[in-house]
């Protein structure tokens, strides 16, 4: 794992975005094709408004996926996580990609983690966009994690904290309109990628952000498990890395 320090928010979006672009532009050398996944979030603003203007990159063969979605929140709900990804992402491609593969929440949520699954497991992903929870967590695995399982999606219960974020970030008005569950992408799925690029902007992950890079790995702080990938890059900004020499 390394770790960038960048001088603003805005600068941090600018770096994650080139190297994620890169890494796209080598495998599309390398394979005629490369596959994605994509965060969503307030962190990962700055980062996609970068990714979409990114030049030289034939978007018709890349193959994206997201982390996670609200079981039982539709597509027209203004936090659903697939109303993200096409309104700042997908649409704002120059070329339409090969396929994004969306998260249907409001499915069945047994047969959707299937569905996505089977459909994941012939692509390989070669480079992952993720951020770092407040409580630490990645895509929606919350403390204690599940490092274990090799299930490529999981159905989770959201914590409390994590709920309460998506307050914070102006998702939704109260904790009570957050749902309790959703369908993310496990741990093991994501450590599979093989590079991966960490966005955490803001004072607000600062304490998580510590804790996920110098503390030890464990279930308990989620994405500390990125330490044990030498293919990981985390974008810090200088709020975010405020604690790190605290």
């Amino acid at each position: 794992m390394k770790i960038t320090i960048c001088e603003s928010k805005e600068a941090l979006g600018e770096a994650a975005a080139r190297d994620g672009a890169e890494r796209i532009r080598e495998a599309l050398r390398l394979r005629g094709e490369a596959n994605i996944i994509v965060a969503s979030g307030a962190s990962q603003l700055a980062m996609l408004d970068v990714l979409v203007e990114a030049e030289d990159i034939a978007w018709h063969h890349v193959t994206g996926f997201h982390l996670d979605e609200y079981v039982g929140l539709p597509i027209t709900h203004p936090a659903s996580f697939r109303l993200y990804m096409w309104e700042r992402f997908v649409r704002r491609l120059p070329l339409p990609l090969a396929a994004f593969h969306y998260i249907e929440g409001d499915r069945p949520p047994e047969a959707e983690r299937r569905r996505l699954g089977a459909i994941l497991a012939q692509h390989p992903i070669d480079v992952a966009f993720v951020g770092i929870g407040e409580n630490g967590h990645i895509a929606f695995n919350d403390p204690p994690a599940d490092f274990r399982t090799r299930k490529p999606y999981l159905i989770v219960e959201l914590s409390e904290a994590s709920r309460r974020q998506q307050v914070g970030e102006g998702w939704f008005a109260s904790i009570d309109e957050v749902p309790r569950q959703a369908i993310s992408m496990s741990v093991h799925q994501i450590m599979k990628s093989r590079a991966i690029v960490c966005a955490v902007p803001d004072l607000r992950k600062a304490a998580a952000v510590k804790a996920s890079l110098t503390g030890p790995v464990t279930t308990e702080v989620p994405a500390s498990i990125l330490q044990n990938h030498d293919q990981a890059t985390v974008y810090l900004d200088p709020d975010s890395a405020s604690l790190l020499r605290a």
